[in-house]
This record gives C-alpha cells, structure tokens and sequence, in this order.
C-alpha cells in the first residue's frame, strides 16, 4: 500500500537534524541519504508518512532523548514558520492571529488542524491529528503544541498567559521537563490537545501589529496555499478527503465531483500514480483502525461500524489480510508492549 503522503518546509526537517547535531550525537542514515542540508531552506517537499516516521524515530533513537521533541519545539523561532508565523506577528489581536493559523496552517503542516472553542471562560487551542501519526505521535504533538504556545508568547509579548496544556496520552517520565518548558501545568490523559488561555486574551491589541504588512503576508499564505493544493498527489488529496470523511466514505463518482473533475479522470490519475480508489481507501481504513486499536477508547464491532463496515466480519478479514493478525490480536500485541 502506499504511505499517506503530506508536504512538509525543509526548514522543519533541518530543525530535526540540527537538534540531532546539537546533541552531538551520530547523524542517522536516514538524513544522510536525502542530504537535506543541501535542498534549500524554502522548498516544501512531498513526504510520504512512513518516511517522516523513519526520520523522526531515527533522531530519537541516535540522541536517546524521549522528549525530543520538546526540544525542537524549544527552539523554534517566529521565522522558522516562514510568512504564516510573519503573518501572525502582524495581526492587530491575538483573535486574528488564531483565525490565520486556523485558515493557513496547511501551509506549514499538513499533520494537524488548529481551531479555538470557548469552554467555561477560557479559549482553547486545539490540535487534531489530520493524518494518524501513530508512532511519532507524541513527538509530533510535543513539537507543535510546544511550537504554538511559544508562538503565542511571543506575538502578545507574554501578556496572555497560558492557564494549561493538554494531551491525550499517558503522562511520560519527563512530564517535569514538560512543566517547565511549557512554563504551566501540564495535563496528560486528557480528552484533547492543546492549551488554554483566559478568554479576555483574546482581544488585547498586539504591539507589533501592521494592517499593511499584515494584508501582503496574507496575500502570500494564500498564494502559498494554492500551491500546496497542485503539489499533493492525486493518492494524497483523496487520503485527505477521506480521512476528513472517517467512515462517510465519498464513492469515487461523488469524490470525483468534489475534485471538480471526471469520475474516470480520478481513476485514471491513481491508477497512473500506481493505486486505485479502492487501494486509497484500505490505506484509510488500514491506518484509522489501527489508531483505534492502539487507543482502546472503541470495541472492535465500534471500529467497524466507524470505519463504515456494516458486518464485523468483512472488517476482520480484511485487517487480517493487511496485517496479518486478527483485530483483537494486534490489540493485544500492542497493548502488551506499551
């Protein structure tokens, strides 16, 4: 099956592999072979999951640090998010800035969505997988919560203060570190992910704020984002549409329609990519059942049903022929060595 492709800046990778060499530790193979020290700074490049995975687990394994990626987050600067982070640096209100990141975050990273919800005074800032990031997740989340927070700070001048951070995993042994890098509580275990900040924030005017500048930086993202739409695959926007989907899986004449073009025209662009419709969607199915699984939140008749099998049974054939082990298990096996 093909890996769930995303694109991704260079400069984000080279934060990776400049942490790596910080920590003076042996460069992996895995960064070696792309030399991405070589590609310039600027370009976004497509990259299919299971390759970020290697290049991510790879860096954990060559420094031994657990909470890596806090570190990478740590010394992420305004200007390693390119004209996105400019943007946000020149709204007039902590508001706008949010209602940028929620627009144009896609720009800088395809594996997560932001958005902001009022909740009992406070406003949270909330991080949803777009793409199940399944073995690199808590490094992932670590980065980009960590990258947002320090994002915030940095725009309001510290004004805004943070009341807490969220993540839906199991409190890991540098939790202390994470308290202090964060500079709040940190809560593990939690039904979401992200930070919260008192709501009168929301409307303190930003000193560095520009209406001028502002409109041109916005003017790039956009145009930014329109490029971001023609680089990804034909595999990769119908992986998206799916995964936004989850379960209410479009037919292929209905995701044709929603890609603006003919049914035999999609099928014609997969299969020259080397997949069909029918190979996109177990890839789909294939990665959000194992999240479920992993989870442990639904039954395996729940998987099923969310992952739009009407009989259990088809669900478990088909897992076992991907995986080559019954739901239950890989539940078991994964469970058992964590």
């Amino acid at each position: 099956m093909r890996s769930q492709e995303f694109t991704l800046p260079v400069q984000y990778i080279r934060q990776i592999a400049d942490q790596v060499a910080r920590m003076d530790a042996r460069m992996p193979a895995s960064f070696r072979r792309k030399r991405w020290d070589a590609v310039p700074a600027g370009d976004v490049q497509v990259l299919a999951l299971d390759e970020f995975e290697q290049l991510v687990q790879d860096a954990i394994s060559a420094t031994g640090e657990p909470a890596f990626g806090l570190l990478v987050g740590e010394r992420m600067q305004i200007n390693s998010h390119g004209m996105l982070g400019y943007a946000a640096m020149n709204s007039a209100t902590l508001r706008d800035a949010i209602a940028l990141m929620e627009q144009y975050l896609q720009i800088r990273t395809q594996l997560v969505r932001v958005r902001h919800a009022a909740v009992d005074g406070a406003v949270r800032i909330i991080v949803e997988e777009a793409i199940p990031l399944q073995v690199v997740r808590r490094s992932v989340l670590d980065t980009i919560v960590l990258t947002i927070k320090n994002l915030f700070d940095h725009i309001t001048g510290g004004a805004v203060r943070t009341l807490h951070v969220c993540f839906p995993l199991e409190q890991p042994p540098y939790a202390a570190l994470a308290e202090e890098m964060f500079g709040c509580p940190v809560r593990y275990g939690q039904p979401w992910c992200g930070f919260a900040f008192a709501a009168d924030g929301l409307d303190i005017p930003l000193s560095m704020a520009d209406p001028v500048t502002l409109r041109q930086a916005i003017q790039v993202c956009q145009i930014e984002l329109d490029k971001s739409a023609q680089r990804q695959s034909w595999a990769g926007k119908l992986q998206r549409l799916l995964l936004e989907s989850q379960g209410s899986f479009p037919s292929l004449n209905v995701a044709a329609r929603l890609f603006n073009v003919t049914p035999r025209t999609l099928h014609r662009r997969l299969v020259e990519e080397g997949t069909s419709y029918r190979a996109v969607i177990d890839e789909v199915r294939l990665r959000l059942a194992v999240e479920h699984l992993k989870l442990g939140k639904l039954s395996v008749d729940e998987i099923a049903f969310t992952l739009g099998y009407t009989d259990t049974a088809n669900f478990r054939r088909a897992f076992i022929r991907w995986m080559g082990v019954s739901p239950s298990a890989y539940r078991a096996a994964a469970w058992a060595g964590s």
